[in-house]
């Protein structure tokens, strides 16, 4: 494979993406060599819809017998753009809301080594902001923080966005199978990354929104995906900085962790289980184990913050 010029393969999940998918299809660049469109099931059939309108030699069209979700999809499309010795593997939903024109805005980074991984940001231009609807503005501010807590990429914003680029080398090292397969799979892939020190970029771009109507259930997800970062962080801390390093943000956070912990619980038993009274002494012994271990986690995020990875592996893993 020619090291300046990577063969780009583009993979697309379709589930109910009929009306939308052959406008897709017309606007990615000739500069992409495969296209994988990945069938999940689609009760609309847009894989035969797709065999039938398109004679794009590039495209190949793979069908999941049951629905596997967004993330089973493009482990698929992952594991058959692999196999055609791709270089770059850029994901692109097939609902219309991303334009395949900005492709090379992903690539790029990519190409010249300045990062394993780029994934989209619809919140660079104060005018993109604007035309998100509220609901999604509210949505992404909040989980924007919850991935940034579970997968430590402190820098990245809007990480449910789809539309993303990776080198193939670094994908080859990810364990694709345990990759979550549901919606929450753009921020498991960041929790991937980062465990591998992976450098993500975000890449700025305005999303198309039109009459197409979200099908994720907001009751449905909430929970999975707080459970889902939780796990992901509690992993992370205990790899990162425990099992592959110990230093001295490590003790910050066990030392933080156990004075907090047990300020509150002084406090707790003893104005509220027995009743005593409120002297200076005791109120010492509460306060300053809270404000000490508070002091020591904002220093272990602080540290946190400061080792998001910054040497892309890509250059390493050229020849794996």
């Amino acid at each position: 494979m020619n090291k300046e010029t990577p063969a780009i393969a583009v993979v697309i999940p379709c589930h109910r993406v009929r009306d939308k998918i052959l406008g897709v299809l017309g606007h990615i660049p000739p500069q992409v060599s495969r296209i994988f469109c990945i069938d999940d099931a689609c009760p609309e059939k847009s894989g035969a819809h797709i065999k039938q309108h398109i004679n794009d030699p590039r495209v190949t069209v793979i069908f999941h017998e049951e629905n596997q979700g967004v993330g089973g999809a493009m482990i698929t499309g992952y594991k058959a753009a692999l196999a055609e010795n791709a270089g770059i593997i850029v994901k692109i939903d097939g609902d219309g809301q991303m334009d395949p024109k900005l492709l090379s805005r992903f690539t790029s980074p990519i190409v010249k080594g300045l990062c394993d991984y780029a994934k989209g940001n619809r919140f660079f231009s104060p005018e993109d902001v604007r035309a998100m609807p509220r609901g999604r503005l509210v949505g992404n501010g909040i989980l924007s923080f919850l991935t940034k807590l579970s997968s430590g990429y402190w820098s990245v914003f809007d990480p449910t966005n789809g539309y993303t680029a990776i080198h193939a080398g670094v994908l080859r090292q990810l364990p694709l199978d345990k990759i979550s397969r549901d919606y929450f799979y753009e921020s498991d892939m960041l929790f991937r990354l980062n465990i591998m020190r992976a450098v993500v970029a975000d890449v700025p771009m305005t999303a198309l929104y039109e009459d197409e109507q979200s099908g994720i259930s907001v009751k449905r997800i909430v929970w999975p995906f707080v459970r889902g970062h939780v796990r992901n962080f509690l992993k992370r801390v205990t790899y990162n900085y425990f099992l592959r390093d110990f230093q001295l943000a490590s003790l910050q956070l066990v030392f933080g962790l156990l004075f907090l912990v047990f300020g509150l619980c002084f406090g707790v038993v003893k104005w509220h289980v027995t009743g005593a009274p409120a002297s200076a002494g005791t109120v010492m012994l509460s306060a300053l184990p809270i404000i000490l271990g508070f002091q020591m986690i904002l220093s272990f995020l602080q540290f946190d913050i400061q080792s998001v990875p910054r040497l892309p592996l890509q250059a390493s893993l050229e020849n794996t």
